[in-house]
């Protein structure tokens, strides 16, 4: 079974997070900050911490039912004693009785513990900031996106992925033409000369990223890349004190196939962008092989917002790192009606103006 961890000042004993900010641990109570490396081994005595086992044998005619309880796992708040509801998944997140932050241990660890984390770059003040930027402009957005209180929902978690790494010798072979025109004072001339176009060689790929959580998006993910993984770190669970973290319910084994399209694509316009100086180039073969491969479990930072309007789900992301926030925005119908409206009202005036003067000529 999985246990909470939590992160304890200790001078004040005050739930300490992760600051983003300044890159360190820090106390929100008596402003004591702690280096990342002093609390590498605390962190290992935390794990050798050991709960009170004082369990009640009791029969409730009651109970649940299996199926109810598939999938959930209930864990109490070190701090208050208040019951904490997560999903298999569920790695980081809050007591939503005391606030303080809990990293549930038994999920992290074995096979299933990260080997990088990308640290929070940018806080949620940051985020909002870059929310409110991406809907600056957009006037036929419903006025509720608008508002502070859902602006406020936005959360920080980080996301599972999986970074693959590989050699790929690619041989390739393109149809290409070029065409010359003139003309004389009889006809024009067109004449096209066909080429077959080879190229061969190999390319390295280094932490390629497809993400690993069912719950995001992949189009979503790839849209707020890149991250810039020279700023990763050895894996700590301090990291996820103050924010939510899931682990991956996607396998490596599972990924290779978004990992292998990508890498298609990306060794097939690194090829064809040295094929030039012809009028038109189509790839007739492509032959890709893979060697020297592996895959490393990361989490990357994201700001993320669900929200729901007119029955339709809208999901925002923000890269915790650089700031590039994507998401699509909803339509107001009403405003867009109205603003419809207003237009074939000034282009019908227009063309009345416009006959207007036509007729005193």
């Amino acid at each position: 079974m999985a246990n909470l961890q939590e992160y304890k000042c200790p001078c004040c004993g005050g739930a300490i997070a992760f600051n983003s900010a300044i890159q360190k641990m820090k106390c929100p109570y008596c402003d004591t900050e702690f280096e990342m490396e002093t609390l590498a081994e605390y962190d290992t005595q935390l794990k050798t911490d050991s709960a009170d086992d004082m369990t009640w044998q009791t029969k409730e005619d009651n109970d649940w039912q299996e199926e109810e309880t598939e999938g959930l796992s209930s864990f109490v708040c070190n701090s208050c004693g208040g019951e904490i509801i997560g999903d298999e998944n569920t790695a980081a997140t809050s007591c939503p009785f005391c606030g303080n932050p809990v990293v549930m241990m038994g999920r992290l660890s074995g096979l299933l513990k990260p080997d990088y984390v990308i640290p929070f770059k940018l806080d949620k003040n940051a985020a909002k900031a870059a929310l409110k930027n991406h809907y600056k402009g957009k006037k036929l957005l419903p006025k509720v996106f608008h508002t502070e209180n859902h602006i406020d929902e936005i959360r920080g978690i980080y996301v599972p992925f999986w970074l693959f790494e590989t050699d790929a010798d690619a041989n390739i072979r393109y149809k290409a033409t070029r065409v010359r025109m003139w003309s004389d004072s009889r006809y024009n001339y067109t004449e096209t000369s066909f080429f077959s176009v080879l190229r061969s060689g190999t390319i390295g790929f280094e932490q390629v990223p497809v993400d690993g959580s069912t719950k995001m998006p992949d189009d979503l993910m790839e849209s707020i890349e890149p991250f810039d993984f020279s700023q990763a770190v050895d894996f700590q669970t301090a990291y996820l004190a103050g924010y939510l973290a899931d682990k991956y319910d996607v396998t490596a084994e599972q990924s290779v196939k978004r990992a292998n399209d990508r890498i298609k694509q990306s060794t097939a316009d690194a090829f064809a962008s040295t094929v030039i100086g012809y009028s038109s180039v189509i790839p007739e073969s492509t032959s890709i092989r893979l060697h020297n491969g592996k895959a490393k479990y990361a989490l990357y930072p994201v700001w993320l917002l669900n929200t729901e309007w007119d029955g339709k789900k809208y999901t925002f992301a923000m890269n915790g790192q650089t700031g590039k926030m994507v998401g699509d925005l909803p339509l107001d119908k009403g405003a867009y009606k109205r603003w419809l409206f207003g237009l074939t009202g000034i282009i019908g005036a227009a063309a009345f103006v416009v006959s207007f003067l036509l007729w005193l000529i």
